[in-house]
């Protein structure tokens, strides 16, 4: 590996340590889907990528996974380039949604074993006994054929695959389309259980914000193909309010501030604020300051205005 001029083997190692990408640009045809993204992914971590549809989740999760070219910009694992480097794709994997259909429109006739046993040629680290587990966990059968199964179950499948890889950079897009509130809650455990077990990095993409932020160490929002926050999830939550009553009054007390998002009733105000490290705002008789929660400080930052 090249070392960098003026940076010493260690230096250069933690400089590139992680999963990075760097002034990645996708185009389709005439369409610009990411827009000239930064991200650093470090070991060890478990984050939310959230964003409204259409805002290049899933499109950056397979640049990061090498599954599709990035029209413009480098990813590196380690700082090896991840392009067509099976070195470090060997530590990477992104177990997307199980299509019912062929490319060709046909039904689907590979069985779960099927989608076992090729994830298991990719993966080196492939965990055949945990495989198994979740498969009875789930009440999977392994001759089931694809095209035969729920949109729950297509889901559980790909669960299994990310799971099971034991890759050290594992991305899951919507792992939890289709489940009911009791497989979902299970995810959740197992997910944590695995990753207190083996310290590996996770990327789940979910439109279901709340029930997920408090697995997320930290939130990646992506709007419009571009990041436009990504923090600790906690100290996001803390540093963010939501202040509403007369609206010279919030005006007042909001002065200077970080607004995220403000809706007027009348001669009342509501707005979403981010507030400097240390700040505290109180309560008065006039203005009430409330907490919100991930969804609420997405929606703030992402939402579209309703007439």
């Amino acid at each position: 590996m090249e070392i960098e001029e003026g940076y010493t083997r260690e230096e250069h190692i933690m400089n590139n340590e992680g999963l990075i990408c760097k002034d990645i640009v996708k185009i389709y045809g005439q369409k610009e889907v990411l827009n000239h993204v930064d991200l650093t992914l470090e070991k060890g971590k478990i984050y939310g990528l959230i964003g409204r549809n259409g805002a290049g989740k899933t499109t950056l999760l397979s640049i990061l996974s090498a599954q599709n070219p990035a029209t413009q910009g480098t990813v590196t694992y380690n700082g090896m380039p991840v392009w067509e480097n099976r070195e470090a794709l060997d530590h990477i994997c992104f177990s997307r949604e199980v299509n019912p259909l062929t490319a060709q429109g046909a039904q689907n006739t590979y069985r779960i074993k099927d989608y076992l046993e090729i994830a298991s040629l990719f993966m080196p680290n492939w965990d055949k006994e945990l495989a198994k587990h979740l498969l009875e966990k789930f009440e999977l059968k392994e001759k089931q054929k694809v095209c035969k199964l729920s949109k729950g179950m297509m889901s559980m499948v790909t669960i299994v695959i990310a799971l099971a890889s034991k890759a050290d950079f594992t991305f899951l897009d919507e792992p939890v389309a289709g489940l009911d509130v009791v497989m979902r809650e299970y995810f959740y455990k197992i997910l944590l259980e695995e990753f207190t077990e083996s310290g590996r990095t996770f990327v789940v993409s979910t439109h279901i914000i709340e029930e997920a932020a408090d697995i997320f160490e930290e939130v990646i929002i992506l709007d419009k193909g571009k990041i436009v926050l990504k923090q600790n999830t906690q100290d996001l939550l803390d540093s963010c309010r939501h202040i509403s009553g007369k609206a010279e009054e919030v005006d007042a007390m909001t002065a200077g501030m970080k607004v995220l998002h403000e809706e007027k009733m009348g001669r009342s105000k509501g707005v979403t604020v981010m507030l400097e490290p240390g700040k505290m705002l109180y309560n008065t008789p006039e203005v009430a300051v409330q907490p919100v929660s991930l969804q609420q400080v997405f929606v703030a930052m992402c939402g579209k205005e309703m007439d």
